[in-house]
This record gives structure tokens, sequence and C-alpha cells, in this order.
């Protein structure tokens, strides 16, 4: 495990604030690189929130996501997808091979989070999961089996791979493939749980009429405690309307902020 300061990766210069409270870490079996912040709180085990970045990105983006929940009480856990930030690997980072990264991490994420909470001294039983993109797809993969979490945000997402057949990840895989994988066909073993889901609806990456079939489905399952919000856009101007929310990029993390805060602090922040 790596000490506290600077971020590994010399591209991305991390606040100040962050630096102050953050730690880089190999954690789990496959050594997942960890960005891993503790939270301004005087409580001695806080919640903690396990971020997923997507494709081409790293644990390090987007660092005003983290000083949010930083500053609100939570402690991070932000882990690198297979072939990205400190585990690079170009080949990993093409589209024909996001299903693999996902499907790896999926595997990884146990582990990973365990010994993320143990080194960070946080709550087990206050734990939410959030991820855009990529990262979203393993979350919604994850979370058709059992599970500790207690809430979760999916970001620019989608949990309808089916809908998602025409993309280069799924274009060399069967369609029973497809199925066997996809999260919407096995919701069956998903343990209700809060969720806000975030999306633009012109992304031109993951079609939202997929993941509104995904969302209603949980919707569907008619259980009193498991919300489903959804925080939608017209249009953000941000990259093929997919990277980011443009504008809107401030109010996206500041709502999942209070979304984490309602369930995992009880509405405090």
């Amino acid at each position: 495990m790596n000490s506290q300061g600077e971020s590994s990766n010399p591209a991305i210069r991390l606040p100040r604030d962050l630096q102050q409270r953050m730690q880089l870490a190999r954690v789990g079996p496959s050594d997942v690189p960890a960005l891993l912040i503790s939270a301004e709180s005087d409580e001695p085990t806080p919640p903690m929130v396990v971020w997923l970045h997507g494709r081409t990105a790293s644990k390090e983006l987007d660092p005003g996501r983290y000083l949010r929940l930083m500053r609100s009480g939570m402690s991070i856990c932000a882990l690198d997808l297979p072939g990205h930030g400190d585990r690079f690997d170009e080949t990993l980072q093409h589209h024909d091979h996001v299903l693999d990264v996902i499907l790896q991490m999926v595997d990884e994420l146990d582990e990973a989070v365990n010994e993320s909470a143990t080194i960070l001294g946080t709550d087990p039983t206050r734990l939410g999961i959030g991820g855009m993109s990529a990262g979203g797809m393993v979350i919604a993969s994850r979370l058709t089996r059992p599970h500790p979490y207690s809430c979760c945000v999916l970001e620019a997402t989608t949990g309808s791979w089916a809908d998602q057949r025409q993309r280069p990840m799924f274009i060399n895989r069967t369609s029973e493939e497809i199925q066997a994988l996809d999260p919407l066909h096995h919701l069956e073993a998903w343990r209700p749980l809060p969720v806000l889901a975030v999306h633009c609806l012109a992304d031109e990456w993951v079609d939202w009429t997929g993941q509104c079939r995904f969302l209603d489905a949980l919707d569907a399952r008619g259980d009193s405690a498991a919300t489903v919000e959804r925080l939608l856009f017209e249009s953000t101007g941000a990259l093929n309307e997919h990277v980011g929310f443009g504008p809107h990029s401030a109010e996206v993390k500041e709502r999942e902020r209070d979304f984490f805060a309602q369930h995992l602090l009880g509405g405090l922040s």
C-alpha cells in the first residue's frame, strides 16, 4: 500500500484537501489499484461510497465528486477498472473489450471493496456504490447476486444489455451469451435497494430506452423501500451526450451526494 500523497497519475493533480486525506493502495488478490479517501467526520466508522469510472478514464477522474462526499462525512473507495489507470493496457481500453473488462471487475470487486473498507475503517453496514458507463454496468451485474450495498447510483449506463446489442462490445457475442449475462434477465436475485439513475436522453453511446426498461423492471418489483429515482436531461452538450453532463455537472454531483447522504447518513450532510 502506498502512503498518502500525490496521485499516481501525473496527468491529474488532485486538490490539496483530497491529498491530505487520501492514500493509494493495491487491494484484493488481484492488486486492484485503489484511491482511498477518509471522510471528514467525527464518526469512528463512517460510511463508504465505492465509485467505478467508465472506459478510458481512471480512478482519479472527477475529484469534485470525491470532495463533496468526503466533506459530507463519507469515505470513498475509487477503483481502476482492468486495463485502466494504474493497470493501463491499451488493448483493454478498446471498445471491443469492454465486456471483458466489466466481467473481470465484477469478479474482483468484493475482495477489493472489503480490503478498502478495512483500510479506511468504515462501517460495513453503510456501504453505497456508484459508477458511470462501463463502471455502472459492473454494478448492474454485481447487484444481481447477494451483496452488502445500501444504495446505488447508475450514471450514463444500462442494466439492459440486449438493448446495446449493436455496440462493438457485444458485436461478436451471440444473443444467448448476452441474455445469460444481461442483468435485466436476472432480477430474481436482485436485492431491493434505493437507486438513482442519471442519464441524458440524447446519449449516443448508451441508449436511454434500454436503461428505462431496466429501471421500470426494478419499479415493477413493488418494494416500497427500493425507490428508483431518475435525474434526466434532454441534452447537455457533453461529448456524445455521454461523457459528463456539461453545464449540469455540478447539479449531478450534488444530487448524487445528497442521495448517498440520505441513505448512508440518514439525510445528514
